[in-house]
Protein backbone atom coordinates (compact mmCIF):
# COMPACT_ATOMS: atom_id res chain seq x y z
CA UNK A 1 0.00 0.00 0.00
CA UNK A 2 1.10 3.55 -0.76
CA UNK A 3 -0.26 6.72 0.80
CA UNK A 4 -0.91 10.33 -0.23
CA UNK A 5 -2.34 13.31 1.67
CA UNK A 6 -3.49 16.33 -0.34
CA UNK A 7 -3.83 19.42 1.84
CA UNK A 8 -5.54 22.63 0.72
CA UNK A 9 -4.20 25.18 3.20
CA UNK A 10 -6.97 27.30 4.72
CA UNK A 11 -9.55 25.82 2.33
CA UNK A 12 -12.30 25.57 4.97
CA UNK A 13 -14.42 28.65 5.61
CA UNK A 14 -17.82 29.74 6.92
CA UNK A 15 -21.08 30.56 5.08
CA UNK A 16 -20.70 33.67 2.92
CA UNK A 17 -23.66 35.91 2.09
CA UNK A 18 -22.19 36.68 -1.34
CA UNK A 19 -22.36 32.95 -2.11
CA UNK A 20 -25.96 32.50 -0.96
CA UNK A 21 -24.83 31.60 2.57
CA UNK A 22 -22.73 28.73 1.27
CA UNK A 23 -19.08 28.25 2.11
CA UNK A 24 -16.57 28.51 -0.75
CA UNK A 25 -16.20 24.71 -0.57
CA UNK A 26 -19.96 24.25 -0.88
CA UNK A 27 -20.26 26.80 -3.67
CA UNK A 28 -17.27 25.72 -5.77
CA UNK A 29 -17.55 23.12 -8.53
CA UNK A 30 -15.59 20.21 -7.07
CA UNK A 31 -16.57 16.99 -8.90
CA UNK A 32 -13.32 15.22 -8.03
CA UNK A 33 -13.53 16.04 -4.32
CA UNK A 34 -17.14 14.88 -4.31
CA UNK A 35 -16.17 11.66 -6.10
CA UNK A 36 -13.57 11.04 -3.41
CA UNK A 37 -16.24 11.67 -0.74
CA UNK A 38 -18.55 9.11 -2.37
CA UNK A 39 -15.79 6.50 -2.55
CA UNK A 40 -14.25 7.14 0.88
CA UNK A 41 -15.09 7.83 4.50
CA UNK A 42 -15.33 11.28 6.00
CA UNK A 43 -15.26 13.25 9.21
CA UNK A 44 -14.08 16.38 10.97
CA UNK A 45 -10.66 16.93 12.52
CA UNK A 46 -9.58 19.30 15.28
CA UNK A 47 -6.05 20.26 14.26
CA UNK A 48 -5.46 22.93 16.93
CA UNK A 49 -4.91 21.76 20.52
CA UNK A 50 -6.78 23.77 23.12
CA UNK A 51 -4.99 26.97 24.01
CA UNK A 52 -2.69 27.02 20.97
CA UNK A 53 -2.68 29.61 18.22
CA UNK A 54 -4.34 28.32 15.00
CA UNK A 55 -1.23 28.64 12.87
CA UNK A 56 -0.27 26.48 9.92
CA UNK A 57 2.72 25.17 11.85
CA UNK A 58 0.45 23.82 14.61
CA UNK A 59 -2.16 22.47 12.22
CA UNK A 60 0.19 20.69 9.83
CA UNK A 61 2.11 19.09 12.68
CA UNK A 62 -1.23 17.79 14.00
CA UNK A 63 -2.26 16.45 10.60
CA UNK A 64 0.98 14.47 10.47
CA UNK A 65 0.40 13.06 13.93
CA UNK A 66 2.83 15.14 15.97
CA UNK A 67 1.83 16.77 19.25
CA UNK A 68 2.51 20.50 18.73
CA UNK A 69 2.55 21.05 22.49
CA UNK A 70 5.56 18.73 22.73
CA UNK A 71 7.52 19.37 19.53
CA UNK A 72 6.76 22.89 18.29
CA UNK A 73 9.70 25.27 18.64
CA UNK A 74 8.35 28.09 16.52
CA UNK A 75 7.66 28.49 12.86
CA UNK A 76 11.04 30.00 12.13
CA UNK A 77 12.92 26.92 13.25
CA UNK A 78 10.79 24.72 10.97
CA UNK A 79 11.27 26.98 7.97
CA UNK A 80 15.00 27.19 8.62
CA UNK A 81 15.26 23.42 8.15
CA UNK A 82 13.89 23.67 4.61
CA UNK A 83 16.49 26.36 3.83
CA UNK A 84 19.42 24.28 5.17
CA UNK A 85 20.08 26.83 7.91
CA UNK A 86 21.91 25.21 10.80
CA UNK A 87 20.57 25.96 14.27
CA UNK A 88 23.17 25.63 17.01
CA UNK A 89 22.54 25.51 20.76
CA UNK A 90 21.85 28.99 22.05
CA UNK A 91 20.51 30.27 18.73
CA UNK A 92 16.94 31.49 18.43
CA UNK A 93 15.23 31.44 15.06
CA UNK A 94 12.18 33.47 13.99
CA UNK A 95 10.02 33.78 10.92
CA UNK A 96 10.58 37.29 9.60
CA UNK A 97 8.06 38.82 7.18
CA UNK A 98 8.57 41.78 4.94
CA UNK A 99 5.32 43.68 5.48
CA UNK A 100 3.64 46.89 4.37
CA UNK A 101 2.81 49.57 6.92
CA UNK A 102 0.67 52.56 5.94
CA UNK A 103 -0.23 55.46 8.24
CA UNK A 104 1.22 53.56 11.18
CA UNK A 105 -0.99 50.51 10.56
CA UNK A 106 -0.21 47.07 9.17
CA UNK A 107 -1.71 47.18 5.68
CA UNK A 108 -0.80 43.59 4.81
CA UNK A 109 1.47 40.76 5.92
CA UNK A 110 3.10 40.21 2.52
CA UNK A 111 4.22 43.63 1.22
CA UNK A 112 1.75 43.13 -1.61
CA UNK A 113 3.19 39.66 -2.30
CA UNK A 114 6.58 41.09 -3.12
CA UNK A 115 8.60 39.06 -5.61
CA UNK A 116 11.39 36.82 -4.36
CA UNK A 117 13.96 38.75 -6.40
CA UNK A 118 12.96 42.09 -4.89
CA UNK A 119 12.87 40.61 -1.40
CA UNK A 120 16.35 39.13 -1.72
CA UNK A 121 17.73 42.60 -2.51
CA UNK A 122 16.06 44.06 0.58
CA UNK A 123 17.18 41.22 2.87
CA UNK A 124 20.76 41.58 1.65
CA UNK A 125 20.55 45.32 2.32
CA UNK A 126 19.29 44.71 5.85
CA UNK A 127 22.19 42.38 6.52
CA UNK A 128 24.59 45.15 5.53
CA UNK A 129 22.88 47.92 7.47
CA UNK A 130 21.11 46.13 10.31
CA UNK A 131 23.26 43.19 11.42
CA UNK A 132 21.82 41.52 14.54
CA UNK A 133 24.57 41.30 17.15
CA UNK A 134 24.67 38.78 20.02
CA UNK A 135 22.74 40.04 23.03
CA UNK A 136 24.66 41.13 26.10
CA UNK A 137 22.38 40.47 29.06
CA UNK A 138 22.22 37.71 31.66
CA UNK A 139 20.36 35.26 29.43
CA UNK A 140 22.89 35.63 26.63
CA UNK A 141 25.81 35.23 29.02
CA UNK A 142 24.55 31.80 29.99
CA UNK A 143 25.22 30.52 26.48
CA UNK A 144 28.10 32.81 25.45
CA UNK A 145 30.37 29.78 25.16
CA UNK A 146 28.38 28.66 22.12
CA UNK A 147 30.09 29.75 18.93
CA UNK A 148 28.09 31.24 16.09
CA UNK A 149 28.25 29.23 12.85
CA UNK A 150 30.64 30.24 10.12
CA UNK A 151 28.96 32.42 7.49
CA UNK A 152 28.07 30.64 4.24
CA UNK A 153 30.15 31.45 1.18
CA UNK A 154 27.91 34.32 0.11
CA UNK A 155 26.40 35.47 3.34
CA UNK A 156 26.25 35.47 7.10
CA UNK A 157 25.96 33.21 10.12
CA UNK A 158 23.66 35.14 12.41
CA UNK A 159 21.27 37.54 10.74
CA UNK A 160 18.60 37.60 8.04
CA UNK A 161 18.19 34.73 5.60
CA UNK A 162 16.17 35.23 2.39
CA UNK A 163 13.27 32.92 1.64
CA UNK A 164 10.39 33.07 -0.84
CA UNK A 165 8.45 36.30 -1.50
CA UNK A 166 7.74 37.94 1.89
CA UNK A 167 8.76 34.93 4.03
CA UNK A 168 12.25 35.12 5.56
CA UNK A 169 14.26 34.00 8.58
CA UNK A 170 15.95 35.90 11.40
CA UNK A 171 18.49 34.03 13.51
CA UNK A 172 19.78 35.52 16.72
CA UNK A 173 22.41 34.19 19.10
CA UNK A 174 21.42 34.55 22.73
CA UNK A 175 17.73 35.25 22.18
CA UNK A 176 15.15 34.19 24.74
CA UNK A 177 12.15 32.56 23.03
CA UNK A 178 9.61 33.44 25.74
CA UNK A 179 8.06 36.22 23.70
CA UNK A 180 4.51 37.25 22.88
CA UNK A 181 4.64 37.81 19.11
CA UNK A 182 1.69 38.66 16.88
CA UNK A 183 1.60 37.07 13.40
CA UNK A 184 1.11 39.97 10.97
CA UNK A 185 -1.54 38.12 8.96
CA UNK A 186 -3.73 38.11 12.09
CA UNK A 187 -3.89 41.90 12.49
CA UNK A 188 -4.32 43.76 9.19
CA UNK A 189 -5.45 47.32 9.87
CA UNK A 190 -3.95 47.37 13.37
CA UNK A 191 -1.53 50.04 14.57
CA UNK A 192 1.80 48.23 14.50
CA UNK A 193 2.96 49.75 17.79
CA UNK A 194 0.05 48.09 19.60
CA UNK A 195 1.25 44.63 18.54
CA UNK A 196 5.01 44.96 18.98
CA UNK A 197 6.80 42.09 20.71
CA UNK A 198 6.28 41.66 24.45
CA UNK A 199 8.29 39.62 26.94
CA UNK A 200 6.44 36.74 28.61
CA UNK A 201 9.01 36.49 31.39
CA UNK A 202 11.44 39.10 32.77
CA UNK A 203 14.44 37.28 31.31
CA UNK A 204 13.06 37.84 27.80
CA UNK A 205 12.69 41.61 28.09
CA UNK A 206 16.09 42.35 26.56
CA UNK A 207 15.28 40.17 23.55
CA UNK A 208 11.90 41.85 23.08
CA UNK A 209 13.42 45.33 23.30
CA UNK A 210 16.15 44.42 20.85
CA UNK A 211 13.74 42.95 18.28
CA UNK A 212 11.37 45.92 18.52
CA UNK A 213 14.35 48.19 17.92
CA UNK A 214 15.18 46.18 14.79
CA UNK A 215 11.61 46.66 13.54
CA UNK A 216 11.73 50.45 14.00
CA UNK A 217 15.18 50.75 12.46
CA UNK A 218 14.17 48.62 9.48
CA UNK A 219 11.36 51.03 8.65
CA UNK A 220 13.78 53.94 8.31
CA UNK A 221 16.13 51.89 6.15
CA UNK A 222 13.51 50.37 3.86
CA UNK A 223 11.15 53.31 3.23
CA UNK A 224 13.20 54.94 0.48
CA UNK A 225 15.14 51.95 -0.78
CA UNK A 226 15.19 51.90 -4.62
CA UNK A 227 13.19 48.66 -4.68
CA UNK A 228 10.40 50.29 -2.68
CA UNK A 229 10.53 53.56 -4.61
CA UNK A 230 10.03 51.56 -7.79
CA UNK A 231 7.18 49.54 -6.27
CA UNK A 232 5.40 52.71 -5.12
CA UNK A 233 5.83 54.29 -8.55
CA UNK A 234 4.15 51.20 -10.03
CA UNK A 235 1.25 51.43 -7.57
CA UNK A 236 2.45 48.46 -5.52
CA UNK A 237 2.74 48.17 -1.75
CA UNK A 238 6.26 48.80 -0.45
CA UNK A 239 8.04 46.33 1.82
CA UNK A 240 8.74 49.00 4.42
CA UNK A 241 9.16 46.99 7.62
CA UNK A 242 10.35 43.66 8.93
CA UNK A 243 8.12 41.71 11.30
CA UNK A 244 9.76 38.90 13.32
CA UNK A 245 7.47 36.34 14.99
CA UNK A 246 7.17 32.70 16.12
CA UNK A 247 10.51 32.28 17.94
CA UNK A 248 12.07 28.98 18.92
CA UNK A 249 15.10 26.74 19.05
CA UNK A 250 15.85 23.55 17.11
CA UNK A 251 12.90 21.10 17.44
CA UNK A 252 13.14 17.42 18.30
CA UNK A 253 10.90 15.31 16.01
CA UNK A 254 10.98 11.61 15.15
CA UNK A 255 10.75 10.67 11.45
CA UNK A 256 7.32 9.35 10.43
CA UNK A 257 8.94 6.08 9.37
CA UNK A 258 9.67 5.29 13.03
CA UNK A 259 5.95 5.31 13.87
CA UNK A 260 3.97 4.46 10.74
CA UNK A 261 4.20 1.74 8.04
CA UNK A 262 6.32 3.64 5.54
CA UNK A 263 9.99 3.46 4.64
CA UNK A 264 10.26 6.65 2.60
CA UNK A 265 8.27 9.75 1.77
CA UNK A 266 8.18 13.09 -0.02
CA UNK A 267 6.72 16.54 0.60
CA UNK A 268 5.61 18.86 -2.20
CA UNK A 269 5.04 22.50 -1.27
CA UNK A 270 6.03 26.03 -2.21
CA UNK A 271 6.10 27.06 1.46
CA UNK A 272 9.28 26.83 3.54
CA UNK A 273 7.30 26.02 6.68
CA UNK A 274 5.86 22.84 5.16
CA UNK A 275 9.19 21.89 3.65
CA UNK A 276 10.78 22.28 7.07
CA UNK A 277 8.16 20.10 8.76
CA UNK A 278 8.79 17.55 6.02
CA UNK A 279 12.53 17.67 6.65
CA UNK A 280 12.14 16.94 10.36
CA UNK A 281 9.54 14.25 9.51
CA UNK A 282 12.11 12.48 7.36
CA UNK A 283 10.49 13.36 4.02
CA UNK A 284 12.31 14.35 0.85
CA UNK A 285 11.53 17.84 -0.45
CA UNK A 286 10.54 17.89 -4.13
CA UNK A 287 10.78 21.33 -5.72
CA UNK A 288 8.33 22.18 -8.50
CA UNK A 289 9.16 24.99 -10.96
CA UNK A 290 6.43 27.63 -10.88
CA UNK A 291 5.12 26.62 -7.44
CA UNK A 292 4.48 30.02 -5.89
CA UNK A 293 2.27 29.51 -2.83
CA UNK A 294 -0.31 31.79 -4.50
CA UNK A 295 -3.36 31.39 -6.76
CA UNK A 296 -1.04 31.24 -9.81
CA UNK A 297 0.89 28.24 -8.53
CA UNK A 298 1.80 25.38 -10.86
CA UNK A 299 -1.00 22.92 -10.01
CA UNK A 300 -0.16 20.64 -12.93
CA UNK A 301 3.51 20.55 -11.97
CA UNK A 302 2.63 19.63 -8.39
CA UNK A 303 0.32 16.88 -9.64
CA UNK A 304 3.02 15.38 -11.83
CA UNK A 305 5.56 15.63 -9.00
CA UNK A 306 3.11 13.80 -6.71
CA UNK A 307 2.57 11.05 -9.29
CA UNK A 308 6.33 10.64 -9.68
CA UNK A 309 6.83 10.61 -5.91
CA UNK A 310 4.21 7.87 -5.50
CA UNK A 311 6.21 5.69 -7.85
CA UNK A 312 9.43 6.30 -5.93
CA UNK A 313 8.31 6.51 -2.27
CA UNK A 314 5.70 5.10 0.11
CA UNK A 315 4.10 8.36 1.28
CA UNK A 316 3.50 11.77 -0.31
CA UNK A 317 2.33 14.99 1.36
CA UNK A 318 1.08 17.55 -1.17
CA UNK A 319 0.48 21.03 0.21
CA UNK A 320 -1.24 23.86 -1.70
CA UNK A 321 -1.19 27.33 -0.13
CA UNK A 322 -3.42 29.22 -2.58
CA UNK A 323 -6.75 29.09 -0.70
CA UNK A 324 -5.13 30.32 2.51
CA UNK A 325 -3.73 33.39 0.78
CA UNK A 326 -7.13 34.13 -0.80
CA UNK A 327 -8.71 33.87 2.66
CA UNK A 328 -6.16 36.28 4.13
CA UNK A 329 -7.02 38.75 1.37
CA UNK A 330 -10.74 38.33 2.04
CA UNK A 331 -11.26 37.56 -1.67
CA UNK A 332 -14.23 35.18 -1.82
CA UNK A 333 -14.27 34.71 -5.58
CA UNK A 334 -10.53 34.06 -5.65
CA UNK A 335 -10.91 31.47 -2.90
CA UNK A 336 -13.61 29.68 -4.90
CA UNK A 337 -11.27 29.71 -7.91
CA UNK A 338 -8.36 28.25 -5.92
CA UNK A 339 -10.58 25.41 -4.67
CA UNK A 340 -11.78 24.65 -8.19
CA UNK A 341 -8.19 24.74 -9.46
CA UNK A 342 -7.10 22.26 -6.80
CA UNK A 343 -9.98 19.97 -7.74
CA UNK A 344 -9.51 20.06 -11.52
CA UNK A 345 -5.83 20.72 -12.02
CA UNK A 346 -4.25 18.78 -9.13
CA UNK A 347 -6.58 16.26 -7.53
CA UNK A 348 -8.12 14.97 -10.77
CA UNK A 349 -4.87 14.02 -12.55
CA UNK A 350 -3.52 12.43 -9.37
CA UNK A 351 -6.64 10.25 -8.99
CA UNK A 352 -6.55 9.30 -12.67
CA UNK A 353 -2.91 8.23 -12.38
CA UNK A 354 -3.64 6.22 -9.23
CA UNK A 355 -6.57 4.44 -10.91
CA UNK A 356 -4.30 3.20 -13.71
CA UNK A 357 -1.38 2.39 -11.43
CA UNK A 358 -0.19 -1.05 -10.36
CA UNK A 359 -0.24 -0.54 -6.59
CA UNK A 360 -3.15 0.37 -4.28
CA UNK A 361 -3.02 3.87 -2.78
CA UNK A 362 -4.74 5.29 0.29
CA UNK A 363 -5.76 8.91 -0.34
CA UNK A 364 -6.74 11.68 2.08
CA UNK A 365 -7.92 15.22 1.38
CA UNK A 366 -8.30 18.01 3.95
CA UNK A 367 -7.40 21.58 4.91
CA UNK A 368 -5.13 22.28 7.88
CA UNK A 369 -7.39 24.99 9.36
CA UNK A 370 -10.12 27.36 8.19
CA UNK A 371 -9.16 30.80 6.88
CA UNK A 372 -12.54 32.58 6.65
CA UNK A 373 -12.63 35.39 4.10
CA UNK A 374 -14.73 37.45 6.54
CA UNK A 375 -12.03 37.35 9.21
CA UNK A 376 -8.96 37.25 6.94
CA UNK A 377 -7.20 35.03 9.46
CA UNK A 378 -7.08 31.46 10.76
CA UNK A 379 -9.59 29.95 13.17
CA UNK A 380 -9.46 26.80 15.28
CA UNK A 381 -12.71 25.24 14.02
CA UNK A 382 -12.51 21.58 12.95
CA UNK A 383 -11.81 20.88 9.27
CA UNK A 384 -13.49 18.39 6.90
CA UNK A 385 -11.53 15.37 5.73
CA UNK A 386 -12.01 12.32 3.55
CA UNK A 387 -9.95 9.12 3.52
CA UNK A 388 -10.27 6.65 0.64
CA UNK A 389 -8.86 3.16 1.06
CA UNK A 390 -9.20 0.68 -1.80
CA UNK A 391 -11.74 -2.00 -0.97
CA UNK A 392 -13.17 -0.25 2.08
CA UNK A 393 -16.94 0.30 2.29
CA UNK A 394 -17.75 4.04 1.98
CA UNK A 395 -20.04 5.96 4.31
CA UNK A 396 -23.18 7.77 3.13
CA UNK A 397 -21.57 11.17 2.52
CA UNK A 398 -21.66 12.18 -1.16
CA UNK A 399 -20.26 15.73 -1.08
CA UNK A 400 -17.07 17.12 0.36
CA UNK A 401 -17.55 20.26 2.46
CA UNK A 402 -17.56 21.50 6.05
CA UNK A 403 -21.12 20.36 6.82
CA UNK A 404 -21.72 17.23 4.73
CA UNK A 405 -18.91 15.36 6.48
CA UNK A 406 -20.60 15.82 9.88
CA UNK A 407 -22.51 12.63 9.03
CA UNK A 408 -19.36 10.73 8.11
CA UNK A 409 -18.02 7.50 9.54
CA UNK A 410 -15.17 9.05 11.51
CA UNK A 411 -17.17 11.70 13.36
CA UNK A 412 -14.93 14.22 15.12
CA UNK A 413 -11.25 13.31 15.54
CA UNK A 414 -8.46 15.01 17.47
CA UNK A 415 -4.69 14.93 17.58
CA UNK A 416 -3.09 11.91 15.94
CA UNK A 417 -6.40 10.08 15.49
CA UNK A 418 -6.55 11.21 11.86
CA UNK A 419 -3.09 9.98 10.85
CA UNK A 420 -3.65 6.69 12.70
CA UNK A 421 -6.91 6.19 10.81
CA UNK A 422 -5.14 7.12 7.58
CA UNK A 423 -2.32 4.62 8.01
CA UNK A 424 -4.71 2.16 9.69
CA UNK A 425 -2.04 0.24 11.61
CA UNK A 426 0.72 1.73 13.69
CA UNK A 427 4.05 -0.07 13.81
Amino acid sequence: MKYIIILGDGMADEPVELLGNLTPLQYASTPTMDLLARKGNTGLLHTIPEGMHPGSEVANLSVLGYDPVMVLEGRGALEAASMDIDILPGEMVMRCNLICIKDGKIKNHSAGHISTGEAEILISYLNEKLPPNPLKGEWAQRIEHVAAPAPPSGGWGVGFFPGVSYRHILKLKGGNKHLDCTPPHDVPGTEFRKVLIKAEIPEAQETADYLNDLIIRSQTLLENHPVNLKRKAEGKDPANSIWPWSPGYKPQMKPLSETYPIQSGAVISAVDLIKGIGTYAGLKNMDVPGATGLYDTNYEGKAQAAIKALRETDFVYVHVEASDEAGHEGDVQLKVKTIENLDKRLLKPILEAIETGDEPVTIALLPDHPTPCRLKTHTNSPVPFVIYKPGEMPDEVTKYDEFSVEKGKYGLLRGNEFIRAFFEDEK
